[in-house]
């Protein structure tokens, strides 16, 4: 079995070590480090093949949008997972914005937390549905936004709004496309348009795009 190699960041002892034996109980998982702020986080990733940051977004030294910033600047392909609560909007955007796969609550179940690992390994977005929802309804990210206006701006159809809705709320292309009722490949397809259309990167500035603009329902 190939276990995923998880490093746990935050600046409270006991919550890192917690979640490292957490963790450690999933057979399929391994915590190969700790640390207690992102450029602890770095110098472990120099050090160890990680390939998924679970990194707490409030740290003294180096938070964890910093965090991401410098990580995902050296490592590009290693997933960070970053845990917040509903107070943190603003860095949950910057830490969106520099990389990270997503965010869960810190008083997320643990089996919620290990799915999250294993969405974002697969490259999906990790979305916590009631921090989503604090984030629109509480932020300038929360404006309302004509979306027909969206859909002319960007030349934007009907699926291709549909498929960012759901990218935006963590699904995978399998579950976007037994929902919308499309094969895997159409959806794959719909999305590499949707990145040229929009100009973006990867699925995360997809589901930043949607937020901001006020797309996700």
């Amino acid at each position: 079995m190939n276990k995923v190699n998880v490093i746990v960041v935050d600046d409270e002892k006991l919550i890192r070590e917690g979640l490292k034996i957490i963790l450690s109980t999933y057979e399929d998982i391994e915590v190969v480090g700790v640390a207690s702020d992102g450029r602890e986080a770095l110098n472990l990733c120099k050090e160890e093949d990680i390939q998924v940051v679970l990194m707490d977004i409030r740290m003294p030294n180096c938070d964890g949008v910093l965090g991401t910033r410098i990580i995902k600047e050296q490592f590009p392909d290693i997933k960070i997972l970053i845990l917040t609560t509903f107070n943190d909007k603003e860095y949950i955007h910057e830490a969106l914005k520099f990389g990270a796969s997503g965010y869960l609550l810190k008083d997320s179940s643990n089996d919620l937390i290990y799915e999250g690992i294993k969405a974002c390994i697969k490259g999906n977005i990790v979305v916590h549905p009631d921090v989503a929802n604090n984030i629109i309804l509480n932020t300038n990210y929360g404006k309302k936004v004509n979306q027909d206006d969206i859909s002319l701006k960007y030349n934007l159809t009907e699926r291709e709004l549909n498929i960012i809705r759901e990218i935006a709320k963590g699904l995978s292309n399998k579950e976007i496309a037994e929902k919308i009722y499309l094969s895997e490949g159409t959806v794959k397809n719909n999305i590499s348009t949707i990145l040229s259309k929009l100009d973006l990167r990867d699925r995360t500035q997809i589901a930043i795009f949607a937020f901001k603009n006020n797309i996700v329902n």
